[in-house]
């Protein structure tokens, strides 16, 4: 168009001068727009302890990286998530308690957060980001909870909760190699893969980088290690592989549980699998630099919940699923030069529902709306100011399925944390009332000398259990939605499974997928772990709908092709039953036909 604008006008010459001035300065006012919303990248890894990093006074790991990092940045010195993964992940990506986005498990049909919810990379994309995810997203595998229907433009990933986890259908098979070539899902198709699985992450994530490095971007690099099964690359694991990780803390005062040797070896692995992260971080700088962007980037690393396995912990007490610090408290670092250059720590306690807030104040966005935000914006504290954050109150749950009063629920305002692992009817003498301040590592209960404390506390927690329960995306959880265009054919994982608690990868189980479901005709595959015995009879329950259909082979998928399912919500419950077994199947998957 302004080509053909120069040639009508060509005998004007001072015409298209101006004209081409007009076009420079609109061109020049787009850039420096563009260039004053920063880019935002947030680095979390899967069950990386406060205490696997060498800042933060373990010996033996080797993170120069991490370390130089947090060297030169804002330190969160106090900073809390979940205990475990799924319910970090959905506070980080909404300002929200878990519970209130449907999120109350990490498996047991309740890891999928609901569609209605606005994530940060929904947020940024409303401003004009590019947005990305690679690695870990555990908050749904099936439509309409996708990371790519969550707002990210760009999606490399495994599913569920970790890859060779049974969620992940891709990898599970693959055992003691899953972590190895890897087939993901890129864009929410199936994808093949060569590497080590943190390379591919990384790899990814820079390569997102460089294609949207000329406009603002959102990068969720989200690793899955160093949680379990934990595989690493040889190369890595001979870092480590001689070193004793329970040694060298003797002059330190600090609590230390005994490790025993399985401990020990878990230990030099996490460790190789972190040196492996902490190169493929100093990747991601590097490229910053050489893109010259790093000035205008908003930089977070954090981790998702404390350690699984038993080793060095800073001395704090509990691990991965534990309300106690160990299990809650991690390290998050941010760098922003164009807010703060050098290292500045701020001791005020701020949590994972904190951070969507914060991106909003530093790019400039308006807080999603028509919705409670538990967060606040961390960016007064930059400056060292306390806005009264002492008086908010923290809670932290972690039981299966979902809350039990009291059992593994804590509450924090301030310097004092009440613990209860009791019953409903417990008496106030029977939980553990702490001062973080002077008492870091939990050990010294004040629940008699302060029960007047201890019961305002408890008031506290009753009032956010009692609010947090009646969510309404929890009393009607989302449902992945069945027989759409978006999704077809669909799998229903085993991650995503409920029915007996505890449900993982039990042959004989009572297992149920909740969905809604598009009515149409099916063809449903059944996938089990290993082939099943001819003979039997393969039923599927669909509300007041039931199906049957004999096996004549042995097979490890069975097949109904054909069937018809009215438009429904509600569950689908597959079973075999042969010589008086009932057996669940691994995965389901149902297509749709047109």
């Amino acid at each position: 168009m302004f080509y053909e604008k120069w040639v009508i006008r060509e005998t004007k010459w001072w015409w298209n001068i101006l004209g081409f001035l007009w076009h420079f300065v609109f061109c020049a006012i787009g850039f420096l727009q563009a260039q004053q919303q920063p880019n935002v990248i947030i680095v979390i890894t899967d069950d990386q302890g406060f205490g696997d990093l060498g800042i933060n006074g373990n010996p033996h790991i080797k993170t120069p990286n991490l370390d130089r990092f947090a060297n030169s940045s804002i330190r969160l010195n106090n900073f809390y998530v979940s205990p475990v993964c799924a319910p970090t992940r959905s506070s980080l990506m909404t300002g929200r308690y878990s519970l209130r986005t449907g999120i109350r498990d990490t498996y047991n049909g309740g890891a999928t957060m609901a569609s209605n919810e606005v994530t940060i990379a929904e947020m940024l994309k409303e401003g004009g980001y590019k947005t990305g995810i690679f690695g870990k997203w555990h908050l749904g595998d099936n439509y309409p909870s996708r990371p790519k229907d969550q707002g990210f433009d760009e999606s490399v990933i495994h599913l569920s909760g970790g890859m060779g986890q049974v969620g992940d259908v891709t990898t599970f098979f693959q055992g003691d190699s899953s972590y190895f070539n890897p087939v993901l899902w890129h864009n929410g198709k199936r994808e093949a893969y060569q590497g080590y699985c943190s390379d591919i992450f990384a790899d990814e994530a820079i390569h997102f980088i460089e294609e949207n490095s000329d406009k603002p971007f959102f990068c969720y690099l989200s690793f899955n290690a160093p949680h379990t099964p934990l595989q690493v690359p040889e190369k890595y694991y001979n870092r480590y592989k001689n070193i004793d990780p329970a040694s060298g803390f003797e002059g330190d005062k600090r609590p230390f549980i005994e490790m025993s040797e399985k401990n020990k070896e878990d230990a030099r692995k996490v460790y190789a699998m972190v040196s492996n992260i902490d190169d493929n971080f100093g990747k991601l700088l590097a490229k910053l630099d050489q893109l010259e962007i790093s000035d205008n980037t908003v930089v977070i690393f954090m981790t998702d919940n404390g350690p699984q396995q038993v080793r060095y912990l800073a001395g704090m007490r509990g691990k991965k699923g534990s309300v106690y610090r160990g299990g809650v408290r991690v390290p998050f670092y941010l760098k922003y030069p164009k807010i703060h250059t050098g290292k500045f720590d701020v001791e005020t306690t701020t949590a994972h529902i904190d951070v969507l807030p914060t991106i909003a104040s530093l790019c400039g966005m308006e807080l999603p709306r028509g919705r409670v935000i538990d967060g606040k914006t961390m960016v007064p504290l930059f400056s060292g100011n306390q806005v009264d954050w002492e008086n908010r109150a923290l809670f932290f749950y972690w039981t299966r399925k979902y809350p039990e009063l009291y059992n593994n629920m804590a509450v924090q305002k301030g310097r004092y944390k009440l613990v209860g692992h009791t019953d409903y009817d417990a008496g106030i003498e029977r939980f553990e009332l702490f001062d973080v301040e002077r008492d870091p590592y939990e050990l010294t209960n004040l629940v008699d000398k302060m029960s007047e404390k201890a019961e305002a506390l408890k008031r506290t927690m009753d009032q956010l259990y009692f609010e947090l329960i009646q969510s309404k995306n929890l009393e009607e959880p989302p449902l992945p939605i069945v027989g759409t265009g978006a999704e077809n054919p669909m799998i229903l994982n085993r991650n995503d499974a409920s029915g007996a608690r505890g449900i993982w990868n039990q042959k004989e189980i009572f297992g149920k997928w909740a969905v809604f479901i598009k009515e149409g005709n099916y063809n449903i595959k059944y996938r089990f772990t290993e082939p099943i015995k001819s003979g039997g009879v393969m039923y599927l329950e669909a509300g007041t709908q039931v199906m049957r259909k004999t096996a004549d082979i042995s097979s490890e998928i069975l097949e109904m092709k054909n069937v018809y399912l009215p438009e429904m919500k509600g569950d689908l419950i597959p079973f075999y039953t042969v010589d008086r077994r009932r057996i669940m199947p691994f995965y389901i998957e149902l297509e749709r036909m047109e």
